[in-house]
C-alpha cells in the first residue's frame, strides 16, 4: 500500500461553503450498540471515514449483516454473531473497537479482546473501562496484551468511574441497558456523543435518566429492540472548520454547526478576535436533540492576545480541538499557554510547528508556551494522529510555500475527503502517493 501525503501550497484565499458531517465519535459506539439486539437497526447521517469502515468490517466478521440503504444510511442486523471471530488486526488499529466489550460481554457471557489501538498520543489504557466492569461484578483476566471478561457475577451496581472517560461511560451505559435492574454511573462524561448513544439506548428500550453532578441512572431490560436513528453533527469537525476559516482570514460559511455544543470553544475564539454570524437556522431534526446553524466566520484584521487555552471535560474546550487552537495561537501576539492534561503525547505536533518557524517552548508533556505572531514557512512534516493531522493541514494553509504532511490515513480516520472539501473553498491541497 503506497504512503499518502497531503501537499499544500499555502496562503491562498478561501471562500465558499463547507459542510459539517455526522459525528464519528457518536457513530462508532452506536454501531456497537446495534450488537445488543438481534433486531434490525438503522443509522443515518453516517460520516464516510476510515474509522467507520473499520468498525463495520469488524462487526461483519463477527457475523453481523451490514447493508447500505443509501450513501449515508446503514442497516445492521446482528442475529448470528460469533465473538470468537473478532479481528485482532483491526481491533489493534482502532481505538473504537473497545466498544465491542459491552455488547459482546452482556449478550454472550464473555469476550476476549486485545488492547485496542488508535492515535499515538500517549498512554490510552482501558483501565477506566475495566474498573467500571469490575464494579458490576465482571471477572477480568489478562494474558499478555489480551483481556478476557466474563459476566459470571454481573449485576446492577453503582459504578464510580476513576475519571471523566467518554468511552468508559459509553461502555457501561451499553452494558447496563441489557442488564435488568438499576445501574448508576458516577463521574460520567457528558459529551454530546454520549447523549446521542443514550438516546439510541432509550429507543431500544432502556430507561435512562441524567442527574446532577455527572450522574446517570439506567434501568436496564432483559431484551432490547432495534432502532432507527440519525446521528448528530460533529462538533469537533465544525470547530476545526471554524478555526481553519478564522486563522486563514477567508470568507467561509460553515454549515450544520451545533453552536450549543461549542460554547466555551466559541468564547475562546472570540478572545482571539474571531466571531460568527448566523446565516441560517436554527434547524432541528426529528430524532436529534441537537440544534444546528449555518455560520459565516468573521476574522479580525489582527488577532488578539490570549493568555491561556486549557482542555477541560465537556462543556469545556475538547482535547480534540487543542491542536487547532495551538496553530491559532502562533498567529496571536504575546504568549499563550496551551494546557492539555489528558494525553502526554498530544503536544507532539508542536515540533512540526517549530520546524515551520513557530516560537514554542514545550514545558512538559501537558503544557507549552506559544509566542506569536509567527510567519510560518512550508516544510515536510510528520503527522502522528488524527487531530494533529487536521491542525497541520491548517498550518499548511497559512504557511508560505509548500507543505508536505505525512500519514494522510490518520486524517482520513475522522475527516471525510478533506482535501476535496477544502479545494471547494479555494485551498491548494492534493493527495500524493510516494
Amino acid at each position: 500500500m503506497p504512503t499518502e501525503y497531503f501537499q499544500i501550497n499555502g496562503q491562498k484565499p478561501l471562500s465558499g461553503e463547507i459542510e459539517t458531517k455526522g459525528c464519528k465519535n457518536a457513530a462508532t459506539p452506536i454501531i456497537a450498540a446495534s450488537l445488543l439486539t438481534d433486531e434490525p437497526c438503522y443509522i443515518q447521517n453516517l460520516p464516510l471515514v476510515e474509522d467507520i469502515f473499520r468498525m463495520l468490517e469488524i462487526i461483519k466478521d463477527l457475523g453481523a449483516k451490514v447493508e447500505f440503504q443509501g450513501e449515508r444510511e446503514i442497516k445492521i442486523e446482528a442475529k448470528n454473531l460469533d465473538p470468537s471471530k473478532i479481528r485482532e488486526d483491526l481491533v489493534t488499529m482502532l481505538r473504537s473497537s473497545v466498544f465491542l466489550l459491552a455488547p459482546l460481554l452482556v449478550r454472550f457471557g464473555k469476550v476476549e479482546i486485545p488492547q485496542p489501538g488508535g492515535c499515538l498520543i500517549g498512554v490510552r489504557s482501558i483501565d477506566a473501562h475495566l474498573q467500571g466492569f469490575q464494579q458490576m461484578g465482571v471477572e477480568i483476566e489478562k494474558e499478555g496484551k489480551h483481556y478476557l471478561l466474563s459476566k459470571k457475577h454481573l449485576a446492577p451496581s453503582k459504578v464510580i468511574l476513576p475519571e471523566f472517560s467518554v468511552t468508559a461511560t459509553e461502555n457501561i451505559l451499553m452494558a447496563a441497558s441489557l442488564l435488568p435492574g438499576k445501574t448508576i454511573i458516577k463521574i460520567a462524561a457528558l459529551e454530546p456523543h454520549v447523549k446521542d448513544l443514550s438516546q439510541v439506548l432509550v429507543k431500544m428500550g432502556a430507561r435512562i435518566h441524567w442527574l446532577e453532578d455527572h450522574t446517570i441512572e439506567i434501568e436496564g431490560q432483559k431484551k432490547l429492540k432495534g432502532f432507527s436513528h440519525r446521528l448528530i453533527y460533529d462538533p469537533v469537525e465544525a470547530g476545526s472548520f471554524i478555526i481553519l476559516a478564522g486563522v486563514t482570514k477567508g470568507d467561509v460559511i460553515v454549515k450544520n454547526v451545533p453552536l450549543e455544543n461549542l460554547d466555551l470553544v466559541l468564547y475562546k475564539l472570540k478572545e482571539f478576535g474571531i466571531n460568527l454570524e448566523k446565516i441560517s437556522g436554527p434547524q432541528k431534526y426529528d430524532d436529534q436533540s441537537q440544534i444546528v446553524f449555518d455560520v459565516r466566520v468573521k476574522s479580525p484584521q489582527a488577532f488578539l492576545p490570549v493568555s491561556k487555552v486549557q482542555v477541560l471535560p465537556y462543556p469545556g474546550v475538547p482535547t480534540d480541538l487543542q491542536c487547532a487552537f495551538g496553530v491559532l495561537a502562533t498567529q496571536s501576539p504575546g504568549e499563550t499557554l496551551i494546557h492539555d492534561p489528558m494525553y502526554e503525547g498530544r503536544l507532539k505536533y508542536l515540533e512540526a510547528l517549530n520546524k515551520m518557524g513557530a516560537d514554542i517552548s514545550v514545558l512538559d508533556p501537558h503544557r507549552a508556551i506559544v509566542r506569536g505572531p509567527s510567519q510560518l514557512k512550508g516544510s515536510s512534516i510528520e503527522n502522528y494522529d488524527l487531530r494533529s493531522g487536521a491542525a497541520l493541514i491548517i498550518t499548511g494553509l497559512i504557511a508560505q510555500g509548500e507543505t508536505l504532511i505525512s500519514n494522510a490515513y490518520q486524517v482520513d480516520r475522522g475527516y471525510e475527503k478533506i482535501e476535496e472539501r477544502l479545494r471547494e473553498i479555494g485551498a491548494d491541497i492534493k493527495r500524493v502517493s510516494f
